[in-house]
Formats: C-alpha cells, sequence, structure tokens
C-alpha cells in the first residue's frame, strides 16, 4: 500500500519553523488550440491521523506502483540495486498534482509523461490569467491588476468553470489551484506552497511510496508586501493569445514534457468551458533553451510580434531574466510557473511578472530542516553557478546554522563543466554527514562521480532540489550521462 506522508511548516516574519518530527527514518542501511513545437501548521485531515506535539502527520493508503513496465507519469527502470536509492529531492508538488483525476486528463495531452514536476504549476498558470481577464473584462494591460487578486480574499472555487460562475454573479473569488492555494502576494508570488520530497527507490526512478509532502504559509508575515502597481498602456484586442516559453532543450530540458502538458491542458479546458470574453484561447509552447543559448530571446521576438497577451514561462531563473525586460516593457505578462530564485521578487518588472512555483526563501528552508531532521549535522553543499543554484544554497545554509547545524563547505561549480572530480574530492575530504546538490541535468554526472568516489546516496545522505528531483535524472544516471 503506498503511503503519502505530510508535514507541516508555518512560516515565521523572515523565515520558517518545521513543526514536525521526522516521519521515517533517514539512516542508510548499507493538442488543443494551443499549439506545442515539440510533440500555522494546523491542517485538517480526514484518514489516519497521527497527532505528535506541534504537529500533524497525515498518512494515506493507495496503490503501490509496482516495478515493471512504466505508465504516465512514471519511468520504467531495469535496475534492482540502483546507485541513486535513497536520493530525496524536494520540488514544489501540491498534493493536488498528484490527484487521479488530475494526472489523468493530464495524460490525456500527452500519454508517455514520465516526470509530472511543476504541471500543475503551470495549468494553475494558464486558468489564474484567464480569470484575470475574465474580471478585467479585457485581454489588455489592465487585466494583470487582478491576478493577485484572482488567488486570495474572496469565495473559493478550484475549477475554471465554477470560478468563471461567481465571476459572472459579481462575487470576488479565491482560485485555490491544482498546486494548492497559493494566495500571492503583493509582487506576483505565493504565499503559500507545498513541497513533496520525492526519493528514489532501488529501481532509480521516484518511489511515491516514500513522498512526503511539506506545506509552507507565508500569509500574516513580512513576506505578504503591498501590490505593485502595473505600469503601461497595452490595448486588449479581444482576440486572446496566451503562449508559453518552456524548456523544450537544454539543462531544464526534462521539465518541459509536464510543462507543456499542464500549458496544454489549461489551454484546453479553458477553451471547453467557453474560452475567456467569449473567445476560444490560442498560443503556442515555443522553447527556452538554457543560459547557454539564447533560445528564449527569439521565442520571446516571435510571441510578442504575433500580439501575445501573456506568455506562460520559462522555468529557469535566470533564463527569465534574459527575456523580463523585453516582455513586460511590451505590456505582456510574463508568468512562470517554474522561477523559484529570490531575486526576481524584487527585480523591477512593472507589476507584469508572476509565478505559481514558490521562491527559495521557503525551498531552501524545507531542505534544510529536512536534511536536520533526517540526523544530520553537517552539511556539503554542491550549487550551480547561477541566481538559482547560489540563492536556494544560501537558503539553505540559513536554515541549516538557524538549527544548529554546521555546513562544513559549499562549492559552487560551473555547470557546463565536463568533471566534477575536484568538487567531489573536496566533499570526500570535508567527509560530512550529508550532502545537498543543487543543480539542473549535470546533477547525474555529479552523482555518478560521488558514487564512483564512495559517497553517493546509498552511503550517505544526499538530497536534491526541484532542479535534479525526478525520473529523468534516473533514466540519464542509467543511460552514463
Amino acid at each position: 500500500m503506498q503511503k503519502s506522508r505530510v508535514r507541516r511548516a508555518g512560516a515565521m516574519l523572515v523565515g520558517l519553523a518545521m513543526f514536525a518530527a521526522a516521519c521515517g527514518d533517514d539512516e542508510k542501511a548499507a493538442t488543443t488550440t494551443a499549439a506545442s513545437e515539440t510533440t500555522g501548521a494546523a491542517v485538517e485531515t480526514t484518514d489516519d491521523v497521527t497527532e505528535t506535539t506541534g504537529a500533524t502527520t497525515e498518512t494515506t493508503t493507495g496503490d503501490t506502483v509496482p516495478a515493471g513496465p512504466s505508465k504516465c507519469g512514471q519511468a520504467d527502470g531495469t535496475v534492482t540495486d540502483g546507485d541513486l536509492a535513497g536520493f530525496a529531492g524536494a520540488t514544489p508538488f501540491g498534493e493536488g498534482g498528484t490527484d487521479a483525476g488530475f494526472i489523468e486528463r493530464l495524460c490525456g495531452i500527452d500519454p508517455d509523461l514520465i516526470d509530472l514536476n511543476y504541471a500543475a504549476e503551470t495549468y494553475d498558470a494558464v486558468v489564474i490569467t484567464a480569470l484575470a481577464m475574465a474580471i478585467a473584462d479585457t485581454d489588455g494591460i489592465e487585466y494583470a491588476s487582478e491576478i493577485n487578486g484572482v488567488t486570495r480574499d474572496g469565495e473559493k472555487c478550484t475549477e475554471y468553470t465554477a470560478c468563471l460562475e461567481l465571476i459572472a454573479a459579481g462575487t470576488d473569488i479565491d482560485y485555490d489551484g491544482v498546486a494548492g492555494p497559493l494566495t500571492f502576494t503583493g509582487n506576483g508570488e505565493p504565499l503559500q506552497a507545498t513541497y513533496g520530497f520525492l526519493t528514489m527507490g532501488d529501481n532509480n526512478r521516484i518511489d511515491p511510496s516514500l513522498t512526503e509532502f511539506i506545506s509552507v504559509d507565508g500569509t500574516g508575515t513580512a513576506a505578504d508586501v503591498a501590490e505593485v502597481p502595473v505600469e503601461g498602456t497595452r490595448a486588449g484586442d479581444g482576440e486572446v493569445n496566451i503562449s508559453g516559453i518552456l524548456p523544450i532543450t537544454g539543462s531544464l530540458a526534462f521539465l518541459g514534457a509536464p510543462m507543456i502538458a499542464g500549458y496544454n491542458l489549461g489551454i484546453a479546458e479553458v477553451n471547453a468551458a467557453g474560452g475567456v470574453l467569449g473567445v476560444e484561447v490560442t498560443g503556442t509552447a515555443k522553447d527556452s533553451g538554457d543560459t547557454s543559448t539564447d533560445e528564449a530571446v527569439k521565442s520571446a521576438d516571435v510571441l510578442l510580434s504575433e500580439n501575445v497577451d501573456a506568455i506562460i514561462g520559462t522555468a529557469s531563473s535566470s533564463v527569465t531574466k534574459t527575456i523580463l525586460d523585453k516582455v513586460t516593457g511590451a505590456g505582456v505578462v510574463l508568468f512562470s510557473p517554474a522561477n523559484t530564485s529570490p531575486e526576481l521578487s524584487t527585480l523591477p518588472d512593472k507589476g507584469l511578472y508572476f509565478r505559481t512555483a514558490p521562491p527559495d526563501i521557503y525551498q531552501g528552508t524545507v531542505i534544510g530542516q529536512y536534511v536536520l531532521q533526517g540526523g544530520n549535522q553537517t552539511v556539503a553543499i554542491l550549487a550551480l553557478n547561477d541566481s538559482y543554484g547560489t540563492g536556494l544554497a544560501d537558503q539553505a545554509t540559513a536554515a541549516i546554522t538557524a538549527g544548529g547545524g554546521e555546513v562544513v563547505l559549499t562549492k559552487i561549480y560551473d555547470p557546463a563543466a565536463t568533471s566534477f572530480a575536484t568538487e567531489v574530492d573536496e566533499v570526500v575530504a570535508a567527509d560530512p554527514d550529508a550532502i545537498i546538490v543543487i543543480g539542473f541535468n549535470e546533477s547525474s554526472l555529479i552523482l555518478r562521480t560521488m558514487v564512483e568516489k564512495g559517497i553517493g546516496p546509498k552511503v550517505k545522505n544526499v538530497y536534491g532540489c526541484d532542479g535534479n528531483i525526478g525520473n529523468g535524472l534516473g533514466v540519464d544516471f542509467d543511460a552514463g550521462k
């Protein structure tokens, strides 16, 4: 039987406090009209509930996924004693994203998915955008002023059709998405989020029975900043174009398929409900590439020339920075489902940048406290050299230090390197209790080097992040990439 474990974290002014005790032992034993270019801490529970001091832990049961052929949202693996077994990583992963109904609809869009990362956040970005247009009664720049309000302080609704009915009745809405409640602050990012800690099984693939959910809540804290005013005069034309710039290629390409599926599902379901402003939504998912290419810039130029009303993307925080001024300068909303760098919280954006992924002030704290709760006192961090990697490393370090642990080594590396032997040798010399790897697809090579040098996940407690955890990592690792 599958067990889904839940921890709750409460946001405290400038940080988080994890209230739950560890829920397990971390010790080591030995298309649609949108065409894609590529094919507090209190929680209500209803099932078995065990209460511990200051925490609520929810355990639910379901079917364990057997080894063997993969099905949508999973990946098959022929390994039976995999070197990645035990590697655990955090990613924004609302429990709604594991809902059988949502997954079935998502897999109706792309039955070949092997990961679900950021599909829910992408879907929600499309729906929130359409709802804001419906409230503003325009696809012009004015609708951007309604986006934050769609997610808070109104009557709850969880489906596009139900939300539209409330809007038509003149009711303020509070859309709780597939990814969770969200509750945007004034700068357009979530105050509430749920992280899934996904863990690799013996076949070097995610074992759903080991997934733990950790919720964070920054409402009522200093993180809930004032509304950023929208600047610009772009007029609507009544033809709604919500397009995407998503990672079809590059270092985050493993996120591309689930994000594109979430995008296309959002467009399809909005149109099935009658569209928005009385018309069907059109759009195209274009490639973002990564920071080694200019794909995102080229994609943005094409979409802006087509009078796009909103762009869902990008996945990489650093890539978003390359097109942020261009897109917002044109009076167009840029709405990322996956950006997590805290730097984006304060960059000038004319009130036109939004994200359904929570900033790493949350993820870093969740990872740091999770590592400490695993019984680790000394930690080494390997992080890629960009705003995402260094920012997440800083947040994790702060959480570990505040919790009484010690970061004995922080090594910032070049993700384009062809070898990470030097960096891993330094980790070996430091001999920490645990290792955090903050990276993208190069994490496969880093982990392979760690295994070769005797500090892989079967020997040390090794943790990852949203940039590397997923079945795609196991596929790459098994292929020797």
